[in-house]
């Protein structure tokens, strides 16, 4: 891949600067905030996929003293062959001089050979004023776009989209804080367009971001199914040296219900962590039913199951299909002499379970094992209630869109609030079994086989896929 394009971004003081280089670069740690003045010195911020730098954004500060710059360049121009060299010759002349150190920061970048982003607020009235930023950044030659970013709730896009295309090759609409991610790659297209140096270094780039984000989506995935199959298999046990122990099972069993509970909470807390690493959110702030913030929609409440779980008619269907699997190995030892009745009987038996018990979140219970070398197990867990699977399955997929949605420019709050299950109904037969299995294992704490795992894995990759889906459907209603 050819030399990586750098970008200046460049705008009038508290325009979303920032916020557009911290989308494009997917970057949460950039500083953005109200008061202007919140960027004094260029900051490059490299884009890198695997160790390759695929292009580099610029913060610069805003312009403070634009027509007085402008001024100056005209002084000194002789004809407009020299105005990049005059503008050049402005930063060189100027470096240190306190009345124009946030024109030299931003215009340093460009007069070194980066591409402009220009930065506009289309929820404020256009204003002549920003006539003379635009006027000095066409002296300088470089390919530019400009980008309008409305801030607040206002609209005045349409003007800010006549007055900028009589300055710059491109303008876009992009909101940094919610624009998608197939923008994130017109923009990138956009740039190679205006200049065919960077053409194949960008489609490059846009290729990377695309694998990258199928990657994602595949280790999510993995992520998500690994916390399953813990959760599902998880037990608490104590040996008791003392059979006297057993005597006050109550006591027992709420300190080995509480360690499973703990457990629980702090491995899916633990997904979430690695979820957010995964996109590169490192200082997101979330609140999450679930935690100390709203006990109805605990991790193990019934409201929980309400909400995340699945229907009977779901939990019957999947039960069917995992149970006939299970019921197949009657066949086998009769040499198929049963004519198939062991898999119907596991079937039916299987989808009875599901839908005759799916009408409740059930926990686990204390279970004491016999005495052994004078010494009893006391356990609890695993989870028998697969509609415990579905729950933990619904919400991390909630929250993995959520991640994969939002743009490294957002600072407020992340509320996971609980949404309607139906979604998963869209799933495929096969989807449906492989995750039932899975649950079906862990409550037996049986190990997956590695093919079963990689079922599981693709299976929760399509559920993404349906509930992105219907985000989206759901979205456009």
């Amino acid at each position: 891949m050819s030399s990586a394009p750098v970008f200046a971004v460049v705008g009038h003081p508290n325009k979303g600067k920032s916020s557009v280089v911290a989308t494009l670069s997917q970057n949460d740690a950039i500083a953005i905030a109200l008061e202007p003045g919140t960027t004094r010195q260029q900051q490059a911020y490299p884009m890198t996929v695997d160790g390759q730098t695929l292009y580099t954004l610029v913060d610069t500060p805003g312009f403070q003293r634009p027509r007085r710059v402008l001024q100056w360049l005209e002084a000194h121009s002789v004809s407009a062959s020299d105005r990049a060299e005059t503008v050049r010759a402005f930063v060189t002349e100027h470096a240190g001089d306190d009345r124009f150190v946030d024109e030299c920061e931003l215009l340093k970048p460009i007069v070194d050979g980066a591409g402009i982003i220009y930065v506009v607020d289309g929820s404020v009235p256009y204003s002549a004023e920003h006539e003379a930023e635009m006027t000095i950044l066409r002296w300088t030659g470089r390919p530019s776009l400009a980008l309008i970013n409305s801030i607040g709730g206002d609209d005045y896009s349409d003007t800010w989209q006549a007055a900028l295309g009589q300055f710059f090759q491109v303008v876009r609409r992009f909101d940094a804080v919610r624009a998608p991610f197939t923008q994130h790659l017109s923009l990138l297209k956009a740039f190679g367009q205006l200049e065919p140096e960077w053409e194949q270094a960008l489609a490059s780039a846009t290729d990377y971001l695309e694998d990258q984000r199928q990657h994602r989506q595949h280790q999510a995935a993995r992520l998500i199914a690994e916390t399953l199959v813990d959760m599902m298999r998880h037990q608490q046990s104590r040996r008791l040296t003392d059979p006297a122990m057993t005597d006050d099972n109550r006591q027992l069993e709420q300190q080995l219900r509480e360690r499973w509970y703990r457990h629980q909470r702090s491995r899916e807390q633990r997904l979430r962590k690695d979820i957010e690493s995964l996109y590169q959110h490192q200082h997101i702030q979330r609140q999450e039913a679930g935690l100390e913030w709203h006990s109805e929609h605990d991790l193990f409440s019934e409201n929980s199951r309400q909400i995340w779980g699945v229907s009977r008619a779901y939990l019957a269907t999947a039960g069917f299909g995992a149970g006939a699997v299970g019921g197949a190995g009657i066949d086998a030892l009769t040499f198929g002499s049963s004519m198939g009745a062991g898999a119907l009987l596991g079937g039916l038996v299987g989808a009875a379970g599901s839908y005759f018990y799916s009408n409740r979140l059930a926990l686990p219970t204390l279970r004491i094992g016999p005495l052994d070398n004078g010494e009893k197990t006391a356990s609890f867990g695993p989870v028998q209630d697969a509609q415990f699977g579905y729950v933990v399955l619904g919400r991390a997929i909630n929250h993995w869109w959520h991640i994969a949605s939002r743009n490294h420019a957002g600072r407020d709050l992340l509320e996971l609030e609980p949404t309607d299950h139906h979604w998963l109904e869209g799933l495929g037969k096969e989807d449906r079994l492989s995750i039932q299995r899975a649950l079906d294992k862990g409550r037996k704490r049986r190990p997956l086989t590695p093919r079963q795992q990689e079922n599981l894995i693709a299976a929760i990759e399509q559920a993404m896929k349906v509930y992105g889906q219907w985000r989206l459907n759901n979205t456009a209603s």
